[in-house]
């Protein structure tokens, strides 16, 4: 018999899982203000993020969302067509903000995740899991997402004054024109590397199509032990 999963909150009541696919809790689009208010004070980054589609898990009795997803188009071209190519570089979302309330057990993330992504107008869909905060993507490997290893060694930009800013100030400018624009106040520290995720939201042919141009190797999920 099969085991029946719940999400289970921390005071101890539970809603079934079996329960949430009749519709109990119900994955639907929500406003980018919305998504934003909730991930700027509640997700780890603590800043926004470029949205296209965002998307709440709503539960009964709960007027806020317990969960939000939200995918956007990265700002990097280099991260656009290194996956598939400049032909598929318009095909591809970024999942860039995942929050679900502690209350919840870890499958209700990758519930969100799964139920979301049958939303999204691009088939290619890349998300990262910080190695900063000791993330692996258990989330993405629960939902069948390719792990394609981790992300290039990289030093970002930091600007005195704008320290807790994400370097899109920067983005497009080599090192030495950062420093020829800020000058002293600059300096570069390293980013935390990040492992690389991809999921073809294809089947059949179209499926390995996308297969064969991708340009990264497919490679075993990382364990909560491996080496960085």
């Amino acid at each position: 018999m099969a085991t029946q999963e719940t999400f289970q909150f921390s005071d101890g009541g539970s809603i079934p899982t079996s329960s949430l696919q009749k519709h109990d809790a119900v994955i639907k689009p929500i406003s980018y203000q919305l998504a934003m208010e909730i991930v700027v004070e509640r997700h780890y980054l603590h800043r926004v993020a470029p949205v296209s589609h965002a998307f709440g898990l709503f539960l009964p009795d709960f007027i806020e969302p317990l969960g939000v997803v939200t995918y956007g188009v990265s700002p990097s071209s280099t991260l656009l067509r290194g996956i598939c190519g400049d032909e598929e570089k318009q095909n591809v979302y970024e999942l860039n903000r995942l929050w679900v309330d502690d209350r919840l057990q870890k499958n209700a993330e990758s519930f969100l995740v799964s139920k979301s992504m049958k939303f999204l107008d691009k088939e290619i869909i890349v998300s990262f899991a910080d190695t900063g905060q000791n993330h692996i993507g258990t989330i993405y490997q629960a939902c069948n997402f390719l792990y394609t290893g981790l992300s290039s060694k990289f030093k970002d930009p930091k600007i005195e004054g704008i320290e807790g800013h994400h370097a899109t100030y920067a983005h497009g400018m080599t090192n030495e024109q950062v420093v020829e624009k800020f000058g002293m106040k600059v300096s570069f520290v390293e980013r935390t590397r990040k492992h690389r995720y991809i999921y073809f939201k294809a089947k059949g042919a179209r499926r390995r199509e996308l297969l064969s141009k991708l340009r990264y190797p497919i490679l075993p999920y990382p364990k909560v032990n491996d080496e960085i």
